[in-house]
């Protein structure tokens, strides 16, 4: 078998994958462009590791670059985490978000049919349900009518790939739709770390945490929820980076395209989490309540029993032990 490319392999989710294919013996080759990610994330996972790997610095835009990938290493499948994630900025900036998102999966795509690589994992999200669909989510139910152009941008992706698979039946290609991954690798050395001002609840209060900034923003306390906040399904990221590992085992019998939820199946909210993290650290956390963020929905969480019968996959992390690694990674 050839080698995995691993696109936004230097993000938080794309990094402990990375670490997950590499202890499960692939051959992995990882391109981002350091937009929301930095090269730190890498070396820690040839530290974890210790395994060598090839590493492009490229915009998927870039058809040249992307070609040159493709022609200097021998592919067979390819997992597409690489993408701009952040609800409120796709709310601003719709354009951005349209162009990133859709056409560096189309620069895939397209290196991908050149080169007869035709098995795909993508990274999707929970965002797909929209807001008609009421949790817990299950694969069956319809797609579409996303509440903002993050969402809208991995629902036309998923549907861009369905298409593609009905066009030509050698293509299998595996939707991930992710919930809300946190937590850290044991060791310590990778970890959830964006660039400037972090738009993910952990990173924000591991820095209120540690007194970066003066408090955290709940975005809205007044939802129909039991606390008020948001609740949403975190999951461990190994957790979900295990999820890829068995999501690739899949692709080697199964043609078409299959969707699967990965989360624990259970909601917290904000305030659990936060409470969560206290208990790990033993440090308080300020808050504060804000308005609601466009786009936002008061719940989400999954229904993952098909991931478990199919793929063998299930979460092994509790919230406990998200915090606890987070707080061990600093």
């Amino acid at each position: 078998m050839g080698k995995i490319l691993v696109t936004g392999g230097a993000g938080f989710i794309g990094s402990h994958t990375c670490v997950e294919l590499l202890e499960r013996g692939k051959e992995i080759v990882v391109v981002d462009n350091f937009v929301n990610s930095t090269p730190k994330a890498l070396e820690a996972v040839r530290e974890i590791t210790g395994r060598e790997f090839e590493f492009y610095e490229c915009d998927l835009r870039d058809r040249a670059g992307v070609e040159r990938i493709f022609c200097e290493n021998e592919i067979s499948a390819a997992i597409h985490f690489a993408g701009l994630k952040a609800v409120g900025e796709s709310v601003q900036k719709p354009r951005l978000y349209y162009d990133n998102n859709l056409g560096s999966t189309l620069g895939l795509l397209e290196a991908m049919e050149r080169h007869g690589v035709k098995k795909l994992i993508f990274s999707s999200s929970a965002t797909v349900y929209g807001e008609k669909n009421a949790a817990p989510y299950r694969e069956e139910m319809e797609t579409g009518g996303t509440t903002n152009p993050y969402g809208t941008t991995k629902w036309m992706i998923e549907r861009m790939l369905a298409d593609e698979c009905a066009a030509d039946p050698a293509w299998g290609v595996v939707l991930l739709r992710y919930f809300n991954p946190i937590g850290a690798h044991p060791s310590g050395l990778l970890r959830e770390d964006p660039n400037g001002i972090p738009n993910n609840l952990m990173p924000y209060i591991v820095r209120v945490a540690q007194g970066k900034l003066p408090y955290l923003n709940v975005f809205g306390g007044d939802y129909p929820t039991p606390d008020g906040t948001g609740v949403r399904d975190y999951i461990h990221v190994c957790d979900l980076a295990a999820g890829h590992g068995k999501a690739l085992d899949w692709l080697e019998t199964h043609r078409g395209v299959e969707a699967f939820n990965l989360g624990t199946g259970k909601g917290s909210s904000v305030l659990e989490v936060l409470h969560a993290y206290e208990r790990a650290s033993g440090r308080e956390v300020p808050y504060r309540v804000a308005p609601r963020r466009a786009g936002d929905l008061a719940v989400s969480y999954a229904d993952c029993s098909k991931a478990q019968k199919l793929l063998g996959w299930r979460a092994q992390f509790s919230l406990d032990d998200m915090c606890r690694d987070t707080f061990h990674a600093g």
